[in-house]
């Protein structure tokens, strides 16, 4: 197994919610999409469960799997939850 991304206790507690919830406990896939409004932008976007991904990362019980060909974008990226009052949201750190 690969470990290209660091993932946060916070980030690992809600990809295990959230991948419970959706019926695959301990499976989420995280890829990038290409930006659709030309602005050459990269979204991200995590799912429940493995797709045809490889393992890139896991920690207190969730495996994070990407696409093969999308491994060099993740290395040395940190994947962190911060929730509040008004909702949450995943942000990705260098």
């Amino acid at each position: 197994m690969s470990f290209s991304l660091s993932i946060t206790p916070s980030a690992s507690a809600e990809l295990c919610r959230q991948a419970s919830f959706a019926g695959t406990p301990g499976v989420m896939h995280l890829d990038f999409l290409e930006d659709t409004c030309g602005e050459g932008w990269l979204h991200i976007r995590l799912r429940p469960g493995q797709f045809s991904g490889v393992p890139v990362a896991r920690t207190d019980g969730v495996t994070l799997f990407a696409p093969p060909n999308q491994l060099y974008l993740l290395t040395g990226l940190t994947l962190n939850y911060i929730g509040d009052l008004s909702g949450g949201g995943f942000l990705i750190n260098s």
